[in-house]
């Protein structure tokens, strides 16, 4: 099963690939947007995959309505995403990323995988899970490091560069789990640009126009991380 997803064409020869993943309820449209405004003169290739899940809320709410958009794991913990529907969107999301790679000549070192929310915990899973392919660069836009049973991550050097984006006032994602992602990564030795903005759980405009340099240099200065041993 592949992944529904939007790609957006580079200008030219595409001299890198950036790929965003949507937070919860929500679809490959809502950050499609943000190709453009990260890379404007479209030297990446872009995309922004679906996640594979339509949710029904529990029992006894509304006769389990359904919860609305797409979702890349079921909500029970924030921190700790439902074993069984992660991992298999775990399994997904590696398979079409790989698959994207194989198609467009694009490798993973040459790729920036990023995402709001949902989205940012499966860019943390796909950029340092156990055995994936490192990217050169993962955008984590208001997430968490996903602690899941039977998942690992792999912090050996050397590691992608890494931003990450959190609101201070943040009630659904505590903003302490974006300092727990920079503490974690720093320590690891990863190059880390960490902004707190004074805001809810969305994105911050100030740090998106932040990226837009930082998505550039990422690409320019590096061929890239390759691959783990």
């Amino acid at each position: 099963m592949s992944l529904k997803h939007l790609v957006r064409p580079a200008a030219a020869d595409p001299e890198g690939a950036l790929v965003l993943f949507h937070g919860r309820g929500t679809s490959e449209h809502d950050l499609y947007p943000l190709l453009d405004t990260l890379d404007s003169q479209r030297r990446l290739l872009g995309a922004t995959p679906r996640g594979p899940l339509a949710l029904r809320s529990p029992r006894g709410a509304a006769e389990s309505a359904p919860l609305g958009g797409a979702h890349w794991y079921v909500v029970r913990e924030i921190g700790f995403p439902d074993r069984e529907t992660f991992m298999s969107s775990y399994e997904l999301a590696a398979a079409w990323l790989d698959g994207l790679a194989e198609e467009t000549g694009i490798p993973a070192a040459r790729t920036i995988v990023g995402g709001f929310s949902q989205g940012a915990v499966m860019s943390w899973a796909l950029g340092l899970g156990r055995g994936r392919p490192r990217p050169a660069g993962i955008i984590a836009l208001s997430g968490f490091i996903p602690t899941v049973d039977g998942f690992e991550l792999d912090l050996s050097p050397p590691l992608p560069s890494v931003a990450i984006g959190h609101g201070t006032y943040d009630p659904v994602i505590s903003v302490e789990f974006g300092r727990q992602a920079k503490q974690v990564l720093e320590e690891a030795g990863a190059d880390v640009l960490y902004r707190e903005s004074p805001m809810p759980h969305t994105v911050d405009p100030a740090f998106i126009a932040e990226l837009q340099p930082w998505v550039s240099d990422v690409l320019s200065s590096s061929a890239g991380v390759g691959s783990p041993s």
